[in-house]
């Protein structure tokens, strides 16, 4: 009874977290611009690996061109795609009634908190110059995200409370177009949203000689991104979001919400890096983690389909196998989820909590001792397990071995959960 107390009150407290109204809008956020960071890897991956293998000289830099001004688009924009889609989603979110509003006060507030003088190279000197009323791909793009994050969110709020305020309002009356009255009826909470962030970054400069840019950066995001994309708050996070599964909550709670926003940060870092032929930063990030944690979608369930394949004797359990088949190949399991099941199945809480953990410490582990690549192109979550090793990592063929013997060992973690779980039904249709 005090068990099943406890599982309610976690389950209950698993769900507000996930809808709580920050996490969903900055889930949602980034699920809006996820397409343009899989477009980034693909150039990426196209450039570095794809040309040049078929071209050289000057006809291979030409070529490149196309896949930077992609990059260019994409990863070196971070914070400034993010901030406004930010200030949209939580608006909509909040229920306010111009979102599209919320979007541009974010943007435009981004930019007021950024350097006015930034430190340039010019093309082909040794030695940086200082260049005023420039934004810097170095400001803007994937070193900023968080920054973009923070910012978007915090303008966002503080516009949705003044705009809220009835007295600040300028009714046009009805006779004007909607879009002329929407946008008077902003401009004093714009003017104090801007006005009022504009002079917080003028302090920050004239008396700090920083930018609140830099300051979450420094502070905020690298702190953060250490502790939860390591490998043990990496292993930590991700094993929740997998137990939340067997009380019947979507790993997203955790993983989408918490963990996938800075292991795109990480992502992003990456590519950018390896666009610019510079060492690679980070082992474990939004590549790695499905590409060796999540074969055959959450809990690694491809291992359990073979598993129940080599060993299972329940009919029940082997047909679901059989139709989860085909939608595991591409990491797709809701069908394993709920009709092995995997909810409420006490028999599966090892292998499927498990079987992740051990497929991220192997792949860390060879990385480390660079046996393989570090992963360098954002792939489709969808990816079937061994194409995805190898496309993460830029062809790297070694990454295909590393998936290849995680399948295997999750194979055998399997099997003997697959038989007690065969033998637990066999009971429970015995005493009916």
């Amino acid at each position: 009874m005090g068990n099943s107390k406890l599982v309610d009150k976690f389950t209950m407290f698993a769900s507000k977290l996930g809808n709580e109204i920050h996490l969903r809008s900055l889930r949602d956020a980034f699920a809006t611009i996820m397409p343009l960071y899989i477009l980034a890897g693909l150039a990426v991956l196209i450039n570095n690996t794809v040309f040049q293998w078929l071209l050289s000289g000057d006809t291979l830099t030409n070529a490149q061109y196309w896949g930077t001004l992609i990059v260019n688009g994409t990863l070196n924009i971070s914070s400034i795609l993010i901030a406004p889609v930010i200030g949209y989603m939580l608006s909509q979110n909040k229920g306010y009634e111009n979102p599209l509003a919320a979007a541009v006060i974010s943007l435009a507030t981004l930019v007021v908190m950024m350097p006015n003088t930034v430190s340039v190279t010019p093309a082909g000197a040794e030695e940086s110059v200082l260049v005023q009323g420039a934004l810097t791909f170095g400001n803007v793009g994937t070193g900023a995200m968080f920054a973009g994050v923070i910012i978007g969110i915090a303008a966002t709020e503080i516009f949705v409370w003044i705009s809220n305020i009835k007295r600040l309002k300028i009714n046009l009356g009805e006779s004007i177009p909607p879009a002329v009255g929407k946008s008077f009826n902003v401009l004093i909470p714009f003017i104090l949203v801007m006005s009022g962030f504009a002079i917080i970054s003028a302090v920050l400069n004239n008396v700090f000689h920083t930018d609140l840019v830099q300051i979450i950066t420094t502070i905020i995001q690298e702190p953060l991104r250490t502790a939860t994309t390591g490998l043990a708050g990496c292993i930590l996070l991700y094993s929740l979001g997998n137990f939340l599964w067997l009380l019947g909550i979507h790993q997203s709670v955790i993983y989408s919400s918490i963990l996938e926003p800075l292991l795109i940060v990480n992502m992003t870092l990456n590519m950018a890096a390896y666009a610019a032929g510079e060492a690679i930063p980070n082992i474990i990030n939004v590549a790695f983690v499905p590409a060796f944690g999540l074969l055959g979608g959450s809990g690694s369930t491809i291992c359990l389909l073979i598993a129940t394949f080599l060993v299972g004797r329940n009919a029940a359990t082997r047909n679901v196998s059989k139709m989860a088949l085909v939608p595991g190949i591409f990491n797709i399991n809701e069908p394993v989820i709920f009709g092995y099941p995997i909810v409420y199945n006490v028999s599966m809480l090892i292998p499927f909590v498990l079987t992740p953990a051990m497929g991220i410490i192997v792949a860390y582990i060879a990385t480390s001792l660079n046996f393989m690549n570090k992963c360098v192109v954002y792939i489709p979550w969808t990816t079937p397990p061994l194409l995805s090793g190898y496309l993460a990592t830029a062809g790297d063929w070694r990454a295909v071995i590393v998936q290849a013997l995680i399948l295997i060992a999750g194979v055998l973690i399997y099997i003997p959960f697959v038989k007690i779980n065969d033998m637990v039904m066999e009971k429970s249709m015995t005493s009916e």
